[in-house]
């Protein structure tokens, strides 16, 4: 199954966007960002599955809720930088 990832700036907006995505039906799992993903080597996104990320996309926008880059995982451990 293809999962994406959401980037967020800090671990609360990574909370925020998960409970947001949570309420609207999406599952969205919180986790620590891959360190090949952040400049700095911490932060925190969102993932959710292929099949729910434009809606994931949508909530997040209707509910104002602020997010960074997005990527897709590939099977290979990549990460590929997608447009919003």
């Amino acid at each position: 199954m293809q999962r994406y990832l959401i980037m967020c700036r800090s671990l609360t907006y990574a909370q925020r966007a998960a409970a947001t995505l949570e309420r609207a039906g999406i599952t969205a799992t919180l986790a620590r960002a891959p360190q090949q993903l952040t400049a700095n080597g911490c932060g925190y996104c969102v993932t959710v599955s292929g099949s729910r990320f434009n809606a994931a996309l949508g909530v997040l926008a209707k509910g104002s809720v602020p997010h960074g880059k997005l990527y897709r995982a590939e099977p290979d451990g990549r990460y590929v930088e997608v447009a919003r």
